[in-house]
């Protein structure tokens, strides 16, 4: 049973839509597939409507923003209601806190370089939830840099001048408004110490009392050094541990099925969540 519970469509920052992405699944050998678009469940619908044609096993759910600390971090949300009002209107919240700051980032930018939010605007979907991987794909348009990677390397680091902080949620409040939606909440990355800060084990103490139920331990962003702590942190907190890819198509080098998550944990979080696993 090969089970990836991190992807990403169009309707986020991925660079296929749901449709094509569960095609592209069923084409790596998946038997199951978490759609986790960016805050927004919009991707839900035409994902469920390929289900009988790929035959590969559908979990719904949520990459959630949030903040600890002063540390930006995300929460995958499996299995929610997407229309329970204190989530749904967390994450709406967010998504029109990244378009204002995807705005000011561009405005940054064209002091020194020749974009505008237009041409940012022609490289995303109707609807997309605005991130810097959009701003990053104008610029490659643009000729300004050679790939998203370079992009995010240089003028779209979180350590760069151009880079503007947004509005996320606090993230226990983002992990019990998970659960109370019926979720099943889980640390996405939490040792990606590449992309920026991580939280030390103690924060990951507390949401694991407001209710998560796992780390994300088999990323590609986690080393040996960080899988072995996580799993480690894992054992004594007695929570679970799932692995997945992150895919977002061609817009990052991860492949679908890289990283897989256990049966048993799938069983688990279905158990725990409101919103059916979609099965052919």
């Amino acid at each position: 049973m090969r089970i990836d519970l991190h992807t990403h469509s169009t309707v986020s920052d991925g660079t296929e839509s749901p449709a094509q992405l569960m095609a592209s699944a069923a084409a790596a050998g998946l038997n199951v597939v978490a759609l986790t678009d960016h805050d927004t469940t919009a991707g839900w619908a035409e994902a469920v409507d390929t289900v009988p044609s790929t035959g590969v096993a559908l979990v719904r759910g949520t990459e959630v923003s949030a903040l600890v600390g002063g540390v930006s971090v995300h929460l995958l949300s499996y299995l929610q209601d997407p229309e329970h009002p204190v989530l749904a209107g967390m994450i709406a919240r967010t998504r029109e806190a990244r378009q204002h700051r995807g705005r000011a980032i561009v405005e940054l930018l064209a002091q020194d370089y020749p974009i505008s939010w237009a041409d940012v605007a022609a490289v995303q979907q109707p609807g997309t939830v605005v991130g810097r991987p959009h701003i990053a794909d104008a610029l490659v348009v643009l000729g300004i840099v050679p790939d998203r990677t370079a992009a995010f390397d240089d003028l779209l680091s979180a350590r760069g001048r151009y880079y503007v902080p947004y509005y996320a949620p606090d993230a226990v409040d983002v992990v019990q408004a998970i659960r109370a939606a019926g979720g099943v909440p889980v640390f996405a990355h939490p040792g990606a110490d590449g992309r920026g800060r991580v939280v030390a084990d103690r924060v990951i103490e507390q949401l694991v009392e407001a209710g998560l139920f796992a780390l994300e331990v088999d990323h590609r962003d986690h080393d040996a050094t960080q899988r072995a702590r996580l799993t480690a942190l894992a054992d004594r907190l007695g929570v679970a541990m799932t692995g997945s890819s992150d895919y977002h198509g061609s817009g990052k080098p991860n492949l679908l099925g890289e990283n897989l998550t256990a049966p048993e944990v799938l069983g688990q979080i279905e158990a725990e969540g409101h919103t059916p696993v979609v099965r052919a």
